[in-house]
């Protein structure tokens, strides 16, 4: 499978006309015999890339006090419960704020604070946070969080991700795509869930890879 992902990578690439930017790659799976009105077939999961996706992470981060310091130190924008209060009372400012931000990291303390507050918003899209304990090191959360991507079904047997750009290398991306497939194995495990698999990049055509 990862030398049929690195050749529809290539191709994709080949095929796709030279842009002002730097186009984003996706894998696109459409799904068969699942049914989606089972809440547990849909599948809302994080999937780590081991090469990232090769573009920026914005990370937004609920935290207070001692949390709060180490994640400014890092360069991070902080929310405190204040913050979290003043927002949730505009609709408009919390879907702007969570559609900001790819990912979200909670003091675990706070956690029932923002379910009240930002829950439904942030729910919606999927963008509920990472909970960490207070004295817990970010380091980790981040580097994780700055790979990781989503993924979720809604209510159509397809599956888009992004699993880099065409910068990148050929074989990282198809590695990429790689861990999204056995992400979607893993969770419709013993079925044969696989109806075909593409790759393109953002204004190419699509390459079937099976």
């Amino acid at each position: 499978m990862l030398d049929a992902l690195k050749k529809a990578v290539k191709e994709a690439k080949e095929k796709s006309k030279p842009r002002n930017f730097t186009q984003t790659i996706d894998i696109v799976i459409n799904l068969k015999d699942i049914n989606l009105k089972d809440p547990k077939n849909k599948m809302r999961e994080e999937i780590v890339l081991p090469h990232g996706k090769g573009k920026e992470v914005k990370i937004g981060v609920f935290a207070e006090r001692d949390m709060a310091v180490r994640a400014k130190k890092l360069g991070l924008q902080v929310f405190s419960k204040e913050d979290i209060e003043e927002i949730s009372k505009d609709k408009r400012k919390a879907r702007k704020m969570a559609n900001t931000y790819d990912f979200f990291i909670a003091q675990a303390d706070m956690m029932p604070f923002i379910g009240k507050t930002l829950g439904p918003v942030l729910g919606r899209r999927n963008k509920m946070p990472a909970i960490v304990p207070p004295t817990a090191p970010l380091e980790p959360v981040i580097e994780r969080l700055k790979k990781s991507i989503r993924v979720n079904t809604r209510d159509t047997p397809m599956i888009q991700a992004p699993i880099g750009n065409e910068k990148m290398e050929d074989e990282k991306i198809a590695e990429n795509a790689l861990a999204v497939l056995n992400a979607v194995k893993r969770k419709y495990e013993g079925t044969n869930v696989l109806r075909s698999v593409y790759v393109s990049t953002t204004m190419g055509p699509s390459v079937r890879v099976i």
